[in-house]
């Protein structure tokens, strides 16, 4: 069997390559091929191939509305006449995957391709975006804005800094939500003017709770006088609180403040205090500013701004002693220095945050404490308690896989999972006593990895029902990053309840929606995936039976493999071990660098996976590909240089 365009060569049907072909378009072009056990092609992505076999295609599909003076949507794609120009416009041509493959593009009214043309044009757009060379892409880090502290950040910079033990940052408005879907993407983390109020509150309220001892380390006496002593504290304060050494003329400034309180009859602490305040409201403690160069052009990062980065990144707050004497020295930046100081902040207890952090976003269990409202009538077992439980569970496996370099592939299917008394009896297990949360093995596969977490399965249902169609592109976004298109404007809807309707379970009404014909092709990826965790209820609970009925959580993927029940979904879902980790590179790289993706970016995620993939998927692997990439230790302030970013949903 032979396709316009692909050269054919014997071959192992790879998960590797599963992925770079794209689920859908791979599915579709070559399903039944294979099944014949006929040769899987390779993609070529030459000029010639280019001129002869796909223009033509494109020129049909694509360009015959959109090219001349007046092109639809303002969009010119009759412009790239090699393939070099077509690799570079990125951005552009990830928009016409997107609209091919969620059926948009042709519009519904004007000549549409054949189905082979458009599986041959979705599969060679992907692999030649994807395979642009570093050269072609133009060796660029990226621009990141100078990025506000976030709620988080902020909480533990003040515990870290004063040790204190509230949440004053909990009171701040929420923080925006950007690249990728993260809280710390500095283009969204914007100052609204209620803020401003909140950061002079809340420094008052560090400042009265702090420990005196922890302020007042220096005391005068002994041949140190009061305003020495307040200049020791002030400066020590102002080195941690900015993450630098302060400069001479900035501590001066901060002692203006002590010195005009003083002359206003104040006491010696509450003199000290207001200079401390002052440091908690300056920009320069807010905001992580990486550099003060004015030149623009990528450079490497400072030792302290490496060291901001880096503990950022892994314990969502201020270096510590060590990092900032390693910064000093000029010795963070050595690759052997580096590595010793990952593998010492990954065991820290800090890096808790982290987890807590990139975990109850990735994976959306923060939910729980917003929108995920189930039931209560339903579900009275839904308590506090049990929903901290509920989020404590994947972010404790998230913490557990990255503290002990365990595989990645972990995180799809376990042994073991993280309970307390609370959690197991809602999961039925028996010998698990108390509120603290606490390694458990698994006796069976039907729970393990984050997919079967019962926090995930609350906030992927209803607050009456589950949802196969959310759980199931929960599941294609969070684990494989290739989310369906989005529901046409007349798709139309499904009752809140699952109870058994004229004669018709919850998945036969379902079968019968997504047997229409604009919602089959989205429906059948997602379906499958859900209806295999039908048997766990709206709050992740086990169940046989709905309304007396048997629980059906079998599915047919789009593959025409089949399975039945969540322990064989996961086993299907990690035969594309590449395709989950690339999203999973894809995602903490820019949580890490807190900006969403560039086209620009797709040579470090290539060499971070095939790094982690050679070492087996150890998770430290993940996390020094990160903190050892040049867009993580270098930065570009040239506006001229930036580009819309790569999303998800772009990638198919």
């Amino acid at each position: 069997m032979r396709f316009p365009g692909y050269k054919t060569k014997r071959l192992p049907a790879t998960p590797a390559l599963r992925r770079l072909l794209g689920a859908t378009a791979f599915l579709s072009l070559l399903g039944a091929a294979w099944a014949r056990g006929a040769d899987p092609p390779v993609v070529v992505s030459d000029q010639t191939t280019f001129e002869k076999q796909m223009r033509p295609i494109m020129k049909q599909v694509c360009v015959r509305c959109h090219s001349g003076q007046k092109p639809a949507g303002g969009i010119n794609l009759d412009v790239a006449g090699d393939i070099t120009t077509l690799q570079r416009d990125q951005t552009t041509w990830r928009k016409v995957i997107t609209q091919l493959h969620g059926r948009t593009m042709p519009p519904p009214n004007a000549p549409q391709p054949t189905e082979e043309q458009r599986s041959q044009l979705l599969v060679w757009l992907n692999h030649t975006l994807d395979g642009a060379s570093d050269a072609v892409l133009a060796k660029n880090p990226g621009r990141v804005l100078i990025h506000r502290l976030n709620r988080m950040e902020y909480n533990n910079t003040v515990r870290d800094l004063f040790g204190i033990t509230s949440n004053p940052a909990d009171s701040f408005p929420a923080d925006g939500g950007g690249g990728a879907g993260f809280d710390n993407n500095a283009d969204t983390l914007f100052i609204p003017p209620i803020l401003m109020e909140r950061y002079l509150r809340a420094a008052g309220t560090i400042l009265a709770e702090a420990r005196p001892s922890r302020i007042f380390f220096v005391q005068p006496g002994k041949g140190v006088t009061r305003r020495a002593a307040a200049r020791q504290i002030v400066a020590h304060f102002a080195l941690y609180g900015f993450r630098r050494p302060p400069e001479t003329a900035e501590v001066d400034r901060l002692m203006h403040l002590y010195d005009a309180s003083i002359a206003h009859g104040e006491t010696y602490a509450d003199s000290v205090k207001l200079a401390l305040k002052a440091v908690l409201v300056s920009p320069k403690f807010l905001f992580r500013a990486e550099s003060t160069d004015a030149s623009n052009g990528p450079r490497a990062l400072g030792d302290y701004a490496l060291a901001s980065r880096l503990s950022y990144f892994l314990w969502d707050s201020m270096p510590d002693d060590t990092l900032l004497q390693l910064a000093a020295q000029h010795h963070l930046k050595d690759p052997k220095v580096l590595e010793l100081q990952v593998d010492r902040m990954l065991k820290s207890p800090k890096a808790s945050a982290f987890a807590e952090s990139f975990a109850g976003q990735w994976l959306h269990v923060r939910d729980l404490y917003t929108t995920a409202k189930p039931d209560p009538g339903r579900y009275p077992n839904f308590t506090p308690a049990l929903r901290d439980a509920m989020f404590q569970e994947p972010v404790a496996l998230v913490n557990t896989v990255f503290r002990e370099n365990a595989s990645l592939i972990t995180l799809i299917d376990a042994d073991y999972t993280y309970l307390n008394e609370d959690l197991a009896r809602h999961y039925g297990i028996e010998g698990v006593q108390g509120p603290e949360m606490r390694r458990v093995a698994l006796k069976d596969r039907r729970r393990g990895g984050v997919i079967t977490t019962a926090g995930v399965l609350t906030v992927t249902s209803y607050a009456l029902r589950t949802s196969p169609v959310v759980r199931g592109k929960w599941v294609l976004e969070a684990i494989l990053g290739t989310p369906p298109a989005p529901p046409p404007p007349n798709a139309g809807g499904l009752p809140a309840d699952d109870a058994p309707t004229s004669g018709l379970t919850f998945r036969q009404r379902l079968e019968k929606h997504r047997s229409r014909p604009e919602c089959a092709g989205c429906h059948s990826r997602m379906d499958p995936i859900g209806f295999g965790l039908e048997n766990f209820d709206a709050v992740g609970r086990w169940r046989e039976a709905v309304a007396g009925i048997p629980v059906d959580s079998s599915g047919v993927l789009a593959n025409g493999e089949k399975f039945s029940g969540p322990a064989e979904l996961k086993q299907h879902l990690l035969a594309d071990k590449e395709g989950f980790v690339r999203n999973l590179t894809e995602k903490m790289l820019g949580y890490a660098l807190g900006r969403g993706l560039e086209p620009y970016d797709l040579p470090t995620v290539r060499k971070i996976c095939a790094a982690v993939q050679k070492d087996g998927y150890k998770s430290d692997t993940l996390i020094r590909g990160i903190v050892e990439s040049y867009p993580f230790q270098y930065r570009n302030d040239d506006e001229r240089q930036g580009a819309a970013p790569i999303r998800a949903a772009d990638r198919r």
